[in-house]
């Protein structure tokens, strides 16, 4: 009496299905995320123990480097070209905050022509920006 010997096939598992969730997952995340573009410059700020305030995207950003570049929202100006980009910007709206990121080299003189500069646009809102510094054993204040 001879059996007839069944074959099975061999179990094999099909990864091509979680290759394709895995490679979607990939590009959801590369397109989700939010990149930040640092100025072209490069500006050391002062540090500060001062919590950090947020940005929003209607805000000025002027950058001040150490050899007295200023860049506005990373386009390089001039200081008659500053102003009338201020002015331009006052007219469009008069509340924007103005933030001014100057380089701890930057003289205090300069500092001070550009916020001339912003409140004869008519900007009144003006913030300095600083880097928080970490906090440390020395720069504790006891409580």
């Amino acid at each position: 009496m001879k059996f007839a010997i069944s074959r099975r096939p061999d179990p094999t598992i099909d990864v091509t299905p979680m290759i394709d969730i895995v490679f979607q997952l990939v590009l959801f995340f590369m397109v989700s995320t939010t990149f930040v573009s640092a100025p072209g410059i490069e500006v050391e700020l002062p540090k500060s123990s001062a919590t950090a305030m947020v940005e929003d995207k209607l805000d000025i950003n002027i950058w001040i480097a150490a050899d007295g570049t200023v860049l506005v929202n990373d386009v390089p100006v001039t200081a008659s070209s500053l102003a009338n980009l201020l002015e331009k910007q006052a007219k469009r709206d008069e509340s924007a905050l103005v933030i001014i990121k100057a380089d701890t080299g930057v003289s205090h003189g300069r500092v001070v022509l550009v916020m001339d500069q912003v409140k004869a646009a008519g900007l009144s809102r003006l913030a300095i920006a600083t880097s928080t510094e970490p906090e440390s054993p020395d720069n504790r204040v006891n409580r």
